[in-house]
């Protein structure tokens, strides 16, 4: 029998080798896990960062243009003004729905046949009364309210009174009167030489306002937080409302012709 020969110093043995039975194998799978996690480590390179900072820019940039879309909307709103907003709505839906129905039943009327030639001469007077009011070319009467602006001290302007005119108009207000003076769709305010004047006619205090509507409806907007005679006091002046269940408005507004419009003729058939 011959001796195995030694295995020399720094040799692997018989079965430590590379062509081992199966151990070389099996020693290779860990090494392979290893490297694949080392190929998915993260590596702070240039183009990561990069990345990482594009991806921060975009979250910022967004989230900006939500916060700001947020704040244009209705969530800025003081309680007043959203109460205010909510009740014009409110009352605007109600006209409107009421002038739907007299028009729907002046068309049944018309196309019924029945009392056709009677029907459209009411409907033509009764749209003839309705400009008149419109124009201020004709008195008008009817429940409503009156404003009483008392100011001693002259620190109500213009502007004031044509803040009190919208809320009235808002409020559904059909025809307004402010002292003599008839108020329709162009008349104008203006502060000249420390008066008030109205489509050049000047009126003083104390500033009396009728206005012919719903009276609680009217009343209350001008009693709104942060509305009318709030800040009329505000400007050290005295407001009064009072509602009544007939106002008469006598003054009367002179119509111009018109100096640039012109009707549109009707089409040719």
């Amino acid at each position: 029998m011959s001796a195995t020969p030694p295995t020399p110093a720094g040799r692997p043995g018989p079965g430590h080798g590379p062509d081992a039975g199966g151990g070389a194998r099996g020693g290779d799978a860990p090494s392979s896990w290893v490297t694949l996690l080392r190929m998915a480590r993260p590596r702070a390179t240039r183009a990561n960062a990069f990345a990482a900072l594009l991806a921060i820019a975009l979250g910022f940039a967004i989230a900006t243009q939500v916060q700001q879309t947020d704040q244009s909307g209705l969530e800025q709103l003081r309680e007043d003004e959203l109460v205010r907003i909510l009740d014009d709505v409110n009352q605007e839906q109600g006209r409107l729905a009421t002038d739907t129905r007299e028009l729907e039943s002046s068309r049944d009327n018309l196309l019924s046949g029945a009392s056709s030639s009677s029907e459209a001469l009411k409907s033509a007077q009764d749209r003839l009364d309705t400009l008149g009011i419109l124009t201020g070319t004709t008195p008008a009467t009817g429940p409503g309210i009156v404003v009483t602006i008392n100011d001693p001290d002259h620190k109500v302007t213009s502007a004031r009174l044509l803040d009190a005119l919208q809320e009235l108009r808002d409020a559904g207000a059909e025809a307004v009167q402010i002292g003599d003076v008839r108020v329709v769709a162009s008349t104008w305010f203006a502060d000249v030489d420390g008066a008030i004047q109205i489509s050049g006619e000047r009126v003083a205090p104390p500033y009396s306002i009728k206005a012919i509507g719903d009276p609680a409806t009217m009343a209350s907007a001008m009693d709104i937080p942060g509305g009318v005679t709030e800040s009329v006091r505000g400007d050290g002046a005295t407001p009064t409302v009072r509602q009544a269940d007939t106002i008469d408005i006598t003054a009367l507004h002179s119509l111009q012709p018109p100096r640039y419009a012109r009707p549109v003729p009707a089409p040719s058939k």
